[in-house]
């Protein structure tokens, strides 16, 4: 079957791509936004990547579109698609029909850190010898000899076989349907990480939201497993809503079924319990909130019977993932790291992590306010206070943000805010110093700073 993907180049539609090819479909695809890491592996795979979304694009008709959630009526080829009566469906609901409906479904799903739990929990089975599928929306970083272990991580997605881990996002599915993606999925165990207000451009409060999580817990059997952490209210007021399966409840140096025991203050050394089960875990990550994304991930994955010592193992080889505090430079003493915090909360999470695990170091971070919630201004009260952890910051405000990120960030010490990119270079360049650590943090391209900066102070 000939498949082509509208939106191919997001996380989510990529990953998607790349399963539907090891179906054995011919897969091509469209997008406006084509950088990597995504487009990289697609192209690396073979798969035909067009700019634009052309109606010329659906000529020959492919066999079934697949419509991303970025993809709205007006655009040339969504017009083209139903004035041809081409055979069209959203992203999860194909996943579900190809993939999901005869395997045991592990859905994470949060409004942080969905990503890097579904790489660690698809990490721990794969080291376990469990050939787990899974889907992650952003690029694993292998470092390992197991060949098995390259193989199953060579892209962000894996077929596998009895078990699924799925990313499970909140976002709609596309302009036809405007549910959740994570109703679509119906898992066995499920992970809810944390619950805040988000995606402002679809949803109107918190309520709403929650509204969407307890759909999917409608869906858990009572034969699943609910993890989910101790003492986060907005999660314990979806399940008052009701709730059918067992629920097992995570906990950092406190009350609750699964408890880490932090054995440093950065996070990058804990003790697991669980009952009369424990484990330690020695790793590259660090802040609370990886230790909290550790320890749901070996609960997940003991509910397949995984064991707290084996889990524990395989975290402690765990490298990561790309743009999660992702080290792309080191430059006369200065680091460079790509970070995808794009929302108050894991702005303030990551640069807690980072001021423990480089103490030593001054800590730049360069903000761009990407997300479709950001730019609506939903969050513009808490922006300079997510970011005070930092010496400096830099704040990019882009062209055609309405709310004023200059007055947003108002007299905050040591937060500047810039229009331009060449300007935060030209900034950098003149006033960053051996022993600083630089943190961009953006959910997008950010016009290429990345490697900019690299150069710019080489």
């Amino acid at each position: 079957m000939h498949i082509h993907i509208l939106g191919i180049c997001g996380t989510f539609m990529g990953s998607l791509a790349l399963l539907a090819r090891d179906l054995g479909h011919t897969v091509t695809g469209s997008d406006t936004n084509i950088y990597p890491p995504m487009s990289t592996q697609l192209q690396d795979a073979g798969v035909e990547i067009w700019e634009g979304y052309k109606a010329e694009h659906l000529d020959p008709a492919p066999d079934l579109v697949v419509v991303g959630n970025a993809c709205k009526r007006g655009m040339e080829a969504v017009e083209y698609m139903l004035d041809q009566h081409l055979p069209y469906t959203s992203g999860p609901q194909f996943l579900y029909e190809q993939v999901l409906k005869n395997r045991h479904v592990l859905a994470v799903a949060g409004t942080h850190g969905k990503t890097t739990t579904t790489t660690m929990l698809s990490w721990i089975l794969q080291y376990a010898g469990i050939d787990t599928g899974f889907l992650i929306g952003g690029v694993p970083l292998v470092a390992t000899e197991d060949e098995r272990l390259q193989r199953a991580f060579a892209h962000s997605s894996h077929l596998g076989e009895q078990y699924f881990v799925i990313e499970a996002d909140e976002y709609d599915s596309a302009f036809f349907d405007k549910r959740s993606k994570f109703v679509h999925y119906r898992p066995t165990t499920a992970i809810l990480n944390n619950l805040e207000y988000d995606h402002a451009d679809i949803f109107a409060n918190l309520d709403a939201i929650q509204t969407q999580f307890h759909h999917m817990i409608r869906m858990i059997p009572s034969s699943g497993q609910i993890i989910m952490p101790s003492n986060t209210d907005s999660l314990e007021e979806t399940l008052a809503k009701g709730v059918w399966t067992p629920v097992l409840r995570t906990a950092i140096d406190g009350d609750g079924d699964w408890q880490a025991t932090l054995q440093s203050a950065d996070g990058s050394a804990f003790g697991v319990r669980f009952g009369d089960e424990m484990g330690e875990v020695h790793w590259g990550m660090s802040g609370l909130h990886n230790v909290n994304n550790g320890l749901v991930a070996i609960a997940a994955a003991h509910h397949i019977g995984v064991s707290v010592e084996t889990a524990c193992a395989a975290l402690s080889s765990f490298g990561g993932i790309k743009r999660r505090m992702e080290l792309i430079g080191d430059v006369n003493d200065i680091l460079v790291f790509d970070d995808f915090a794009h929302h108050p909360t894991a702005i303030t999470t990551t640069l807690d992590g980072a001021k423990k695990r480089l103490a030593d170091r001054r800590i730049w971070a360069i903000i761009e306010p990407r997300s479709n919630t950001m730019k609506l201004g939903s969050h513009r009260d808490s922006l300079a206070p997510s970011a005070s952890l930092a010496d400096q910051v830099i704040w990019y405000e882009p062209k055609g943000l309405t709310w004023g990120l200059v007055d947003a960030i108002g007299d905050a010490p040591n937060q500047l805010v810039l229009d331009s990119v060449d300007a935060i270079i030209d900034h950098i360049k003149a006033n960053a110093t051996a022993g600083d650590a630089i943190i961009i943090m953006s959910n997008g391209g950010f016009e290429g700073i990345h490697g900019k900066i690299v150069a710019a102070l080489a």
